[in-house]
């Protein structure tokens, strides 16, 4: 649809805006694979720097997708996927010596937040949810249907949703 110049410059936008959003809330950026990206926070405040990281995110990038559409016809929009727990994390060696890596289920569940969430909005468990009411912290938030995995018990989610967002449950 684009020129590839074109398609590199509005993929190189994106990848520093939310780069510089992880990194700015003390995350670290680990894989960008086409127009996705993972990051991990680390720390007693994780979980209120990857909401803060994920706000700023959904934010700036409803002005850059404006911009895009604008200028190029294009209809773009981002979607979050967080997730709270205990992971590997670590350089592997080998051919990954130089790559830092974090293993788990955590990362898978983070991955199925991701696929809950709505253009332009980004999607929680229940474990991101109960640190962030520990802290204090102060997040306008939506329960939303469990998301149902075969051999495990229903996980409750919750979403910063929009106003549009239309509900298929």
């Amino acid at each position: 649809m684009l020129d590839p110049s074109v398609a590199l410059a509005r993929v190189s936008e994106f990848f520093t805006l939310v780069s510089q959003a992880v990194e700015e809330h003390e995350g670290v950026v680990l894989h960008l694979f086409n127009d996705t990206v993972t990051a991990t926070f680390t720390g007693a405040d994780d979980a209120q720097h990857a909401v803060d990281s994920a706000r700023r995110i959904q934010r700036e990038f409803a002005v850059l997708a404006g911009v895009w559409e604008k200028d190029f016809g294009l209809k773009a929009a981002v979607a979050m996927g967080l997730h709270s727990g205990d992971a590997v994390l670590g350089y592997a060696g080998g051919v990954l010596a130089d790559r830092l890596l974090v293993l788990g289920d955590c990362v898978s569940m983070a991955e199925r937040m991701l696929h809950r969430a709505r253009s332009g909005e980004f999607v929680f468990s229940e474990e991101v949810m109960e640190v962030l009411r520990a802290g204090g912290y102060d997040i306008d938030a939506e329960a939303l249907p469990p998301l149902e995995l075969a051999k495990r018990d229903p996980i409750r989610i919750f979403g910063v949703l929009l106003d549009t967002r239309l509900d298929f449950t």
